[in-house]
Protein backbone atom coordinates (compact mmCIF):
# COMPACT_ATOMS: atom_id res chain seq x y z
CA UNK A 1 0.00 0.00 0.00
CA UNK A 2 1.42 3.65 -1.24
CA UNK A 3 2.23 6.42 1.71
CA UNK A 4 -1.06 8.58 1.45
CA UNK A 5 -0.14 12.01 1.80
CA UNK A 6 -3.08 14.84 2.62
CA UNK A 7 -1.54 17.96 0.83
CA UNK A 8 -3.28 21.25 1.62
CA UNK A 9 -2.13 24.73 0.06
CA UNK A 10 -4.47 27.75 -1.26
CA UNK A 11 -2.70 28.37 -4.04
CA UNK A 12 -3.90 25.93 -7.26
CA UNK A 13 -0.47 26.00 -9.19
CA UNK A 14 1.59 25.06 -6.01
CA UNK A 15 -0.95 22.53 -4.82
CA UNK A 16 -1.10 21.29 -8.28
CA UNK A 17 2.90 21.14 -8.87
CA UNK A 18 3.26 19.68 -5.52
CA UNK A 19 0.76 16.97 -5.97
CA UNK A 20 1.74 16.05 -9.72
CA UNK A 21 5.79 15.58 -8.39
CA UNK A 22 4.55 13.24 -5.39
CA UNK A 23 2.41 11.45 -7.17
CA UNK A 24 5.20 10.94 -9.91
CA UNK A 25 6.98 10.16 -6.38
CA UNK A 26 4.80 7.10 -6.06
CA UNK A 27 2.77 8.53 -3.26
CA UNK A 28 -0.73 8.09 -3.00
CA UNK A 29 -2.03 11.85 -3.29
CA UNK A 30 -5.05 13.33 -1.56
CA UNK A 31 -5.61 17.47 -1.95
CA UNK A 32 -7.77 20.18 -0.50
CA UNK A 33 -6.98 24.12 -1.24
CA UNK A 34 -8.78 25.13 2.01
CA UNK A 35 -7.87 23.37 5.85
CA UNK A 36 -11.99 23.09 6.02
CA UNK A 37 -11.87 21.40 3.04
CA UNK A 38 -9.20 19.16 4.29
CA UNK A 39 -10.86 18.26 7.37
CA UNK A 40 -14.10 17.05 5.30
CA UNK A 41 -11.74 15.19 3.37
CA UNK A 42 -9.81 14.02 6.29
CA UNK A 43 -12.74 12.09 7.38
CA UNK A 44 -14.34 10.90 3.87
CA UNK A 45 -11.01 8.73 3.17
CA UNK A 46 -10.72 5.13 3.48
CA UNK A 47 -8.22 5.37 5.42
CA UNK A 48 -6.16 7.76 7.59
CA UNK A 49 -3.45 9.79 5.57
CA UNK A 50 0.28 9.14 6.94
CA UNK A 51 1.53 12.44 6.91
CA UNK A 52 -0.40 15.68 6.10
CA UNK A 53 1.35 18.56 4.69
CA UNK A 54 0.11 21.74 4.86
CA UNK A 55 0.43 25.78 4.11
CA UNK A 56 1.13 27.51 7.66
CA UNK A 57 -0.59 30.69 6.36
CA UNK A 58 -4.01 30.35 5.15
CA UNK A 59 -7.18 32.40 4.25
CA UNK A 60 -9.57 31.44 7.11
CA UNK A 61 -8.24 28.37 9.12
CA UNK A 62 -4.10 28.47 9.40
CA UNK A 63 -2.50 24.86 8.54
CA UNK A 64 -1.44 25.23 12.61
CA UNK A 65 -5.23 25.06 13.28
CA UNK A 66 -6.57 22.58 11.09
CA UNK A 67 -3.54 20.26 12.57
CA UNK A 68 -4.89 20.76 16.08
CA UNK A 69 -8.38 19.47 14.41
CA UNK A 70 -7.35 16.64 12.84
CA UNK A 71 -4.72 15.58 15.78
CA UNK A 72 -7.57 15.49 18.04
CA UNK A 73 -9.36 12.85 15.78
CA UNK A 74 -5.94 10.61 15.29
CA UNK A 75 -3.21 10.82 17.62
CA UNK A 76 -1.07 9.34 15.54
CA UNK A 77 -0.90 11.96 12.51
CA UNK A 78 2.27 12.84 11.17
CA UNK A 79 2.27 16.57 9.96
CA UNK A 80 4.93 18.49 7.34
CA UNK A 81 4.19 22.31 7.66
CA UNK A 82 5.24 24.13 4.16
CA UNK A 83 5.40 27.98 4.43
CA UNK A 84 7.31 31.29 1.98
CA UNK A 85 7.09 33.12 4.94
CA UNK A 86 9.67 31.92 7.90
CA UNK A 87 10.15 34.55 9.55
CA UNK A 88 6.40 35.43 9.92
CA UNK A 89 5.72 35.04 14.11
CA UNK A 90 2.38 32.47 13.16
CA UNK A 91 5.27 30.43 11.15
CA UNK A 92 7.82 30.65 14.29
CA UNK A 93 5.10 30.44 17.51
CA UNK A 94 2.79 27.53 16.25
CA UNK A 95 4.85 26.11 14.22
CA UNK A 96 8.89 25.81 15.07
CA UNK A 97 8.68 26.82 18.84
CA UNK A 98 6.27 23.92 18.94
CA UNK A 99 8.34 21.31 17.20
CA UNK A 100 6.58 20.48 14.21
CA UNK A 101 8.79 19.92 10.86
CA UNK A 102 8.80 22.85 8.19
CA UNK A 103 10.20 23.54 4.83
CA UNK A 104 10.10 26.46 3.33
CA UNK A 105 9.04 27.96 -0.05
CA UNK A 106 10.60 27.40 -2.56
CA UNK A 107 12.04 23.96 -2.18
CA UNK A 108 13.37 21.63 -4.41
CA UNK A 109 11.74 17.88 -5.35
CA UNK A 110 14.61 16.91 -3.61
CA UNK A 111 14.43 18.84 -0.56
CA UNK A 112 10.55 18.08 -0.19
CA UNK A 113 11.29 14.08 -0.81
CA UNK A 114 13.25 14.60 2.06
CA UNK A 115 11.64 16.54 4.59
CA UNK A 116 8.53 14.00 3.89
CA UNK A 117 10.66 11.13 4.59
CA UNK A 118 12.01 12.68 8.07
CA UNK A 119 8.27 14.01 8.88
CA UNK A 120 7.41 10.12 8.38
CA UNK A 121 9.88 9.16 10.62
CA UNK A 122 9.47 11.87 13.31
CA UNK A 123 6.88 11.84 16.37
CA UNK A 124 3.15 11.77 15.96
CA UNK A 125 1.16 15.27 16.65
CA UNK A 126 0.44 13.61 20.39
CA UNK A 127 4.36 13.33 20.35
CA UNK A 128 5.35 16.71 19.78
CA UNK A 129 6.04 18.81 22.83
CA UNK A 130 3.69 22.24 23.10
CA UNK A 131 4.28 24.97 25.36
Amino acid sequence: MNTLLLIVDDEPDILSLISLLLTESGFEIATANRAESAIELFNSLPRRPDLVLTDVVMPGMSGPMLIDRLGAVDPELRVLFMSGYDDRQVVQRYVVQQGYSLITKPFTHSGLQAAIQKALAGPATSGVTRS
